[in-house]
């Protein structure tokens, strides 16, 4: 019961105060440090874009499928490559919440480790910090590079997938599924290259997460 309060007096602060800040000492209360919240946004991102590929993926698919017309009812076909486009979005802004959340404590997590180097008294240990606070930026500034830049190649996607479904919705005809055969190609190089990038963000997450923890 007294933590299911403290939880709410936690979520209450944050939103009186709509700072992180305020979220992030009342986490220290309660024994939740930045560098732990650190990891759970991570992972948090890796799942998103986890959910993204799959997505993405799923889009793709319908794209195919509607290319492939051969027959039927033209209509729920562009409602479902519409769903797919419109859960693709969804999919894509939740990407980006989710890096922005795993900055937002890196950059609260790096000024207070800076800070707080000023306080010791002992010199080796004030080394040895620095090179662990050096390493944990460099690791950090790799994840987030790859995180962008997958994030980045959703868009060119979105943006074609939003063209042939406006196109599609006015031209529910052969015609139209054969101007959409000619944009498959584009779509589907586009496609692959947003899945392999990020993949290699979430191997990164994973490699973050597992060094990060083992300090």
């Amino acid at each position: 019961m007294m933590l299911k309060k403290l939880f709410l007096s936690i979520l209450l602060l944050t939103f009186l105060t709509g700072c992180q800040s305020a979220y992030y000492s009342a986490m220290e209360q309660v024994g939740v440090h930045k560098r732990d919240i650190l990891v759970d946004r991570v992972d948090s991102a890796k799942e998103s874009q986890e959910e993204a590929q799959e997505q993405f993926k799923s889009a793709l698919e319908q794209y195919k499928a509607v290319v492939n017309f051969d027959g039927g009812e033209l209509e729920a076909m562009y409602n479902r490559l519409e769903g797919e486009y419109e859960d693709s979005k969804s999919a894509a802004e939740s990407v980006t919440k989710h890096i922005d959340r795993v900055e937002d404590v890196a950059e609260a997590l790096f000024e207070e480790w800076q800070e707080e180097l000023t306080q010791y008294n002992n010199a080796s240990l004030r080394r040895q910090s620095e090179r662990q606070l050096r390493d944990t930026k460099r690791r950090y500034k790799s994840l987030i590079s790859s995180m962008r830049k997958a994030e980045r190649r959703m868009e060119p996607v979105l943006v074609a997938l939003n063209d042939n479904v406006l196109y599609l919705k006015h031209n529910l005809n052969a015609r139209a599924i054969g101007a959409l055969k000619g944009e498959l190609n584009a779509i589907r190089q586009d496609v692959d290259v947003l899945i392999r990038d990020m993949q290699t963000a979430i191997n990164e997450s994973n490699r973050f997460i597992k060094e990060l923890e083992s300090k």
